[in-house]
């Protein structure tokens, strides 16, 4: 038998030196393809680590120290599929990282990652201001730069003369759950004087709203 000048007389040995890099794949490129297709379920857990349920078993990732309690991590200290795929369902945002807990949105109830230590009241991407956003009033319309946003309840934060933010009339429409806001208004921000010297204002996080653009 014979055979053309293209085409292989036998199959390729994997193990050969020449053999094309494509054509061979690692233990990890296994892992990693099997972290992505493989059904697993992934939840987190009160200390922070995570519990993955597989066809295989349910394991228990630390994905801080990146250990998990499979025979492959254990016995041949891999970097196993369970550990990728916390990481993966983390960085897609699936899952809260280990830092973090989950959270609910005071204006809207969304779920929603928030810092592990920190209590308090917290927004959610589609509320929440980032320092230095230019925002409205909604009862007055005036224009403010947000300066921070704190985790503080409207019930709970105190104005300089002492009074809760909730107890103000012009505040009543809004929730005293709600984050307090600190802004100042553009129209103190004059050329003369240096930012500081404008006065900061606290407001529940749903008075204020980012002009769309």
């Amino acid at each position: 038998m014979t055979h053309t000048r293209n085409t292989a007389a036998s199959p390729a040995d994997p193990n050969r030196s020449d053999t094309p890099r494509a054509t061979r794949s690692s233990p990890a490129d296994e892992r990693a393809e099997r972290a992505l297709s493989e059904p697993m379920t992934v939840r987190q857990l009160p200390d922070r680590r995570y519990v993955v349920d597989t066809d295989g078993g349910t394991y228990v990732v630390a994905l801080d120290a990146g250990r998990c309690t499979c025979p492959d991590h254990a016995i041949r200290g891999a970097r196993c599929k369970h550990l990728r795929r916390v990481a993966l369902s983390v960085t897609a945002g699936v899952v809260p990282a280990p830092d973090e807990r989950v959270g609910a949105c005071a204006v809207c109830g969304t779920a929603t990652f928030v810092p592990a230590d920190e209590g308090g009241s917290h927004l959610c991407d589609a509320h929440a201001f980032d320092p230095g956003t230019v925002v409205s009033d909604r009862e007055t319309g005036d224009r403010l730069v947000v300066t921070a946003v704190t985790t503080e309840r409207a019930d709970e934060y105190r104005t300089d003369d002492g009074r809760p933010l909730v107890d103000y009339a012009s505040n009543a429409a809004y929730g005293a759950h709600e984050p307090a806001v600190e802004a100042v208004y553009v129209s103190s921000l004059r050329p003369d004087f240096a930012p500081r010297d404008a006065r900061t204002y606290a407001f529940p996080a749903s008075r204020l709203t980012a002009p769309e653009t």
